[in-house]
């Protein structure tokens, strides 16, 4: 019976354990299900159920795919170009506003690309010009005997030498001279002896001396000869002659013992205390002078020294080939520091506008000539190319009128060089198709060189350049034109530039933009004449050999 009893018990047990489960669950059932009370919800006494996960962020919309070299080519999905790199993808808020040039990072770094902000600032600026020192015209006398005559003793015999007004300069004999000086002196004894006449006679002796001594003074005799001449009454067979001025002797032609005619030049001095100094002015720059402006100058030879003058006078005209005009300016060289015919720099104060403007340096304007760009920074290693309106400049600013906001970033160096790195060609041809009758831009070469010579008169300046691969040059010096003289202003023989130019119809090259370069190293090495087309050819160093040629457009006779 034991067996059976405990089957029977634990069967029991089961049954009672299971029951007892069920009524839990049920219980539990019934109180997560909210009970209605007079028609009213009763809300659950049980904990609520742990609130949902948040759903991860979304995703930004790919808008498409652009070229990743900048090319102005799109798609609407996933592919490749034909150098096998993928499409870039563009997302919704990052879609370019106009063409894109991207650039690797390491490429950004060896081109030594600088950036800076477009900020509002005030225009500082100043007139530079240049100039040379010339004798203040209204101070020069000249020697210039009204007689014949000889020279028959030189007392002032050098050139430069310091003379006082009045000094006697030379001693002549003229026949001419001493025959008048006969003639005064007969009249006046005759005056003396028919002093006891009557008042005709009296008065017409007077009127023999007065003619007498007349014609002496016509002759620039001096003062203290005449007054010899009454005192001694009788004439000298030599004149002295003296200086009508102070100053220095700038001109000598006299010799001793040489013959003089009337009129002709034997000293030409002239008063060096004050100078004027005339300055090349660039035509765009003329607006800002004025007379009466302050002036600082410097010459080579006291660089540490300013001397200060004042605008005299603007000159009427510009001069054609140099698209200058010439400003007079007046300045006092008490201490002879100045001299004729040195060269000198001048700075014209310009009155500051309190206005500030919105500005980016002046090296961040790509001047192609029918407009002006900037390379404003979008993100690392990608620039836009941005079309802008150019207004007021002034200490290495530029104003900018239209085209860019304050706080975009442009960037400042190395811009030129960007074109021989990447296809940024390819994106500006692409933004100025976008307009309507738009003419085609003339093809544009680059190149790397060092200034031989510089011909303001033509407009022209000779370079020595490094290969051209563009037109596949070699290295050799040549004449350039250059189309703007403002261009012109700060080179000098041996500076190394990088420069763009275009060959025109007549078969003249023309440079259109220029920056200076950094000097490098001479290795030796001979340039690579390999490099591709659109990077910048390397300056042309001593072991490469150099020809002098002047290539007709679309012809080169230096390969």
């Amino acid at each position: 019976m034991k067996p059976t009893v405990m089957i029977v018990s634990m069967v029991l047990l089961v049954a009672a354990s299971l029951a007892a489960g069920y009524w839990w669950g049920s219980g539990r059932q019934r109180a997560d299900v909210p009970m209605a009370v007079e028609g009213k919800a009763v809300p659950a006494v049980a904990a609520a159920a742990p609130a949902a996960a948040p759903a991860s962020a979304a995703k930004p919309k790919i808008l498409y795919y652009r070229n990743p070299m900048g090319l102005p080519d799109t798609s609407p999905v996933p592919k490749k170009d034909q150098m096998g790199m993928d499409y870039v993808p563009v997302y919704e808020g990052e879609e370019p506003q106009g063409p894109e040039v991207k650039i690797s990072l390491d490429k950004v770094q060896k081109l030594g690309v600088k950036t800076e902000a477009a900020a509002y600032r005030n225009l500082a600026r100043s007139v530079r010009a240049l100039g040379t020192v010339q004798v203040d015209e209204r101070s020069q006398r000249t020697v210039a005997p009204r007689f014949e005559g000889w020279i028959q003793k030189l007392l002032v015999n050098t050139t430069g030498e310091a003379v006082r007004r009045g000094q006697p300069l030379m001693e002549v004999y003229s026949p001419d001279l001493l025959a008048a000086q006969q003639e005064y002196v007969i009249a006046l004894k005759g005056a003396q002896s028919l002093k006891d006449a009557g008042p005709e006679i009296q008065a017409s002796m007077r009127t023999l001396v007065d003619s007498s001594l007349q014609r002496l003074r016509n002759w620039d005799i001096a003062e203290e000869e005449l007054q010899r001449l009454q005192t001694e009454g009788k004439p000298r067979n030599t004149l002295t002659l003296r200086s009508p001025a102070g100053g220095v002797v700038l001109e000598k032609p006299s010799v001793q013992g040489m013959r003089f005619m009337p009129g002709e030049v034997l000293y030409r001095i002239a008063d060096l205390s004050s100078l004027w100094l005339v300055a090349e002015v660039f035509e765009q720059d003329l607006g800002l002078v004025r007379i009466g402006q302050s002036a600082r100058i410097r010459v080579n030879a006291y660089p540490e020294r300013v001397f200060e003058g004042k605008v005299a006078f603007i000159y009427p005209a510009v001069t054609a080939e140099t698209r200058t005009a010439r400003v007079r300016i007046e300045l006092s060289n008490s201490g002879q520091l100045l001299k004729p015919a040195m060269y000198a720099e001048v700075e014209l104060a310009v009155p500051q506008s309190t206005a500030k403007r919105l500005s980016v340096p002046d090296s961040a304007v790509l001047d192609s000539g029918n407009r002006q760009l900037v390379l404003v920074r979008r993100d690392e290693g990608r620039f836009e190319p941005r079309e802008i309106k150019v207004g007021a400049r002034g200490d290495g600013y530029v104003e900018v009128a239209d085209g860019i906001r304050e706080g975009e970033i442009v960037v400042v160096a190395a811009n030129f060089l960007i074109d021989s790195e990447s296809n940024l060609r390819s994106a500006l041809n692409a933004f100025g198709g976008a307009k309507a009758g738009a003419a085609a831009a003339p093809a544009m070469h680059k190149g790397e060189g060092s200034v031989e010579s510089v011909d303001l008169a033509q407009a022209s300046v000779s370079l020595t350049h490094g290969p051209i691969a563009s037109l596949k040059w070699p290295g050799m010096t040549m004449d350039f034109k250059v189309k703007d003289a403002a261009l012109m202003r700060t080179l000098k023989p041996g500076q190394n530039i990088s420069f763009e130019f275009t060959a025109g119809e007549d078969g003249e090259y023309t440079i259109v933009r220029l920056q200076t370069a950094p000097a490098k190293p001479d290795t030796g090495a001979k340039p690579d004449t390999g490099a591709k087309a659109g990077v910048a050819a390397k300056p042309v160093t001593s072991a490469t050999p150099i020809t002098t040629a002047k290539p007709a457009a679309g012809e080169h006779k230096g390969h």
